[in-house]
């Protein structure tokens, strides 16, 4: 009771007495965060009627200002809090994939003990579950957390939810990540600072009639955005007002599903723009740097596809005016750690603000190799409470990644100036391996990863998030590695890059490879003359049809393996393909062609192998798992089945589409393209449907796809209900003419 009337009478000459919500919204913290304090002892409180008090003077003494000397101050969500740098001796990591193991390399390299949470078992962690996951830190013992990208990466609660658990969060503080997460704050954020932005709405009204009045202002055609989230997903690209309303509906949907928040902003579709990004890094104690442009204007569906830095379209100039906007737009609301501002840049090179992302970006990788930092170190210390390095690096090609040597290439002058004392040296240019048919329309895919191959060599960079046995599912992430390649140029990295695609090998499911392959060779590419729509220009090219043909010598090495010694002691003795008086042959099916091959005995250069004797350094470009093969046909992993038997009622069918065109009047089955589940259902039977009006919408790997009809007709028949999974080829619905 003495201690308390002594403080009392302190606390009133020092100055006003708070209550822990009143301390907490004077440092920009939490209630719970002021209450641990004040039960630990660190911060001094006294009670007064039975409640705790905190003097003014006393909270203000705590919190530091970001001017004091660095060596005595930290990182924390109350803003910088005076004690000294605590080495990070544990870091859980929240998430799962190849920013697991990227994370993870640099954790070893510092002596820092990394833990994931199990994701495949039956007991998995859920990282959508705020309070699961920092109770799994807590259990492994961790002191800190890191949340990757994705998931609870720009989850300013979760954030606050690891510093009041007394975990170091490795990331920018909640109020920031509030601030700048979400895109309607942030624009309004950028316009206040004179950061130019796009003609949009961002106002809370989030009605139908006022979305629509502001799309008519704002003019055709325009962009749906998700407020809240980022990774593209959600966006929709409107250039009809009939085609408003799905469209708002649409994104609120995937919007909800992804981030728990369906409000929306609209935004003027800017169309051949280049887009660009600054990656900052702030520390404690208000250091703040840029570390130059990436490059990620080519994208499908708003997904980058494929990055580079320094951007060819970027200047001094220009690089100098959307550093300092980024810096900037970071400090006005106090950032700390790792960060990027996005841009749209048009030709005259005028530049708009986009959005923030607080977080580590995906493509983090080519600003690695061209400055020599590593990234994630960076954070660490940061979270530790150490001041920002701001040295420049003595070489470009940063080693976290693999394969990359320090000092690789290394020109002395040859350096593109990014931010203070930091130096961009050579040219680094990464594409992202997606689970997905980019020959279908970018539809994902699902498989179980059968053969695999990384490519080596110098100046490449491989951050992988799978191996070989891993099966890659509908709820699976379709991004399954980045492969970089940095270059003391431009050419040479491109060269470097294109050589170690032709060098990867992914058997068991489709991916992107075959179109990356097609990709980094492209005149436009190479010229640095990419734009935000130039895929859609680009893609397919008019010959990718013969492109795609797959070779004779692929048919003959699937049936070859098929048929074999191994096909034989199955204890089949039709399974050689033995026929009588004639050479062995065999009919196999494969990407919905079927085909007689005669007269197959081996598989010449595929190097065939059964899945059992696959392993990760030397995998075949083929392999058999079971009674399918798999070939490896310039990068696009094709499957190789027995036909079935001739059906008489399909053989009908396709002779009277060919012969009568019975196909343009009858009934037209719609089945499912991807396996996924039914979210939208947009007409019931019985409606009539336009030709290319939505029929059922299906939802796979966070990416929704509408199912549309072909031709006018009329609903006849509804197969599937809304929250059902299908799977590839599933019957849909029938429209009748």
């Amino acid at each position: 009771w003495r201690i308390g009337t002594v403080y009392a009478t302190i606390a009133t000459l020092m100055g006003e007495e708070l209550s822990p919500s009143q301390a907490a919204a004077r440092i920009g913290t939490t209630t719970r965060t002021i209450q641990r304090w004040i039960a630990s002892g660190r911060l001094p409180a006294s009670r007064v009627g039975g409640r705790w008090r905190v003097a003014s003077d006393v909270i203000d003494a705590f919190v530091v200002p970001a001017a004091t000397s660095p060596a005595d101050v930290v990182a924390g969500s109350a803003g910088v809090v005076a004690r000294p740098p605590i080495a990070i001796r544990t870091l859980f990591i929240a998430n799962r994939g190849e920013i697991v193991t990227r994370i993870a390399r640099t954790c070893d390299r510092l002596g820092i003990r990394s833990v994931a949470p199990a994701v495949d078992s039956t007991d998995a962690l859920d990282l959508l579950d705020p309070d699961a996951v920092v109770a799994a830190a807590l259990r492994c013992g961790a002191d800190a957390v890191h949340p990757g990208f994705g998931f609870l990466a720009e989850n300013a609660d979760f954030a606050e939810r690891v510093i009041d658990a007394s975990l170091r969060w490795v990331g920018p503080p909640p109020a920031a990540i509030r601030a700048m997460g979400d895109k309607a704050t942030a624009r309004r954020l950028a316009a206040s600072l004179g950061v130019p932005v796009l003609p949009g709405y961002d106002d809370p009204d989030q009605s139908a009639a006022a979305l629509t009045a502001a799309a008519t202002r704002i003019g055709y055609p325009l962009l749906v955005k998700p407020s809240a989230g980022g990774g593209g997903k959600g966006l929709r690209t409107v250039r009809d007002p009939d085609r408003l309303p799905d469209a708002l509906a649409a994104a609120r949907r995937e919007a909800m599903a992804a981030f728990g928040d369906d409000r929306l902003i609209l935004e003027h579709l800017v169309e051949g723009a280049r887009h660009i990004e600054i990656q900052v890094m702030f520390d404690a104690f208000g250091t703040g740097i840029h570390l130059g442009e990436r490059d990620c204007s080519i994208q499908r569906r708003h997904q980058k596809i494929l990055e580079e830095a320094p951007s060819p379209a970027v200047d001094a100039e220009l690089r100098a005016r959307l550093g300092e906007a980024a810096l900037t737009l970071a400090r006005a609301v106090g950032y700390v750690s790792a960060g990027t501002c996005e841009f749209l840049v048009d030709d005259r090179g005028g530049a708009s603000f986009l959005e923030m992302n607080t977080r580590l970006q995906v493509e983090h990788p080519v600003t690695e190799l061209v400055t020599g930092r590593d990234l994630v170190a960076d954070q660490l210390a940061i979270a530790e409470g150490r001041p920002l390095s701001i040295q420049p690096k003595a070489a470009a090609g940063f080693e976290a990644g693999g394969g990359v040597p320090a000092g690789a290439g290394v020109q002395a002058g040859a350096g593109v100036q990014a931010g203070a004392g930091v130096q961009a040296v050579g040219h680094a240019v990464e594409v992202r391996l997606y689970a997905e048919d980019a020959e279908a329309g970018f539809l994902p895919a699902t498989g179980a990863i059968e053969a695999l191959r990384w490519p080596t060599g110098e100046g490449i960079r491989v951050d992988a998030g799978i191996a070989l046995g891993d099966t890659v599912g509908g709820r699976f992430d379709p991004m399954l590695a980045k492969i970089a390649a940095w270059g003391p140029d431009r050419m040479t990295a491109f060269a470097r890059l294109a050589r170690a695609l032709d060098d990867t090998i992914v058997l068991g499911l489709v991916t992107n490879l075959r179109f990356l392959c097609w990709l980094v060779r492209q005149p436009v590419m190479l010229a640095g003359d990419a734009r935000t729509d130039t895929l859609d220009r680009i893609w397919p090219p008019d010959d990718w049809t013969v492109r795609a043909t797959i070779p004779d010598e692929a048919w003959a090495a699937a049936a070859a393996a098929l048929t074999g010694e191994t096909a034989r002691d199955d204890g089949d003795p039709w399974a050689g393909g033995w026929r009588l008086n004639g050479p062995a042959s065999i009919r196999l099916e494969a990407e919905g062609l079927a085909r007689l091959v005669v007269g197959a005995s081996d598989s010449g250069a595929w190097g065939a192998s059964d899945s059992s004797t696959a392993s990760d350094s030397m995998p075949p470009s083929l392999v058999r798992v079971g009674d399918t093969v798999h070939v490896d046909v310039a990068g696009r992993s094709v499957a190789f089945r027995l036909a079935l038997p001739p059906d008489v009622d399909v053989a009908a069918r396709a002779a009277a589409a060919r012969h009568t065109g019975v196909s343009a009047t009858g009934p037209i089955e719609l089945r499912a393209p991807m396996p996924g589940a039914i979210v939208a259902i947009h007409a019931v039977p019985g409606a009539a449907i336009e030709a290319g009006g939505p029929v059922i919408t299906i939802e796979a790997m966070k990416m929704e796809h509408i199912v549309t009809a072909p031709s006018p007709g009329r609903l006849a028949e509804l197969h599937v209900q809304q929250g059902e999974q299908v799977i590839r080829g599933q019957l849909l619905a029938v429209i009748e003419p």
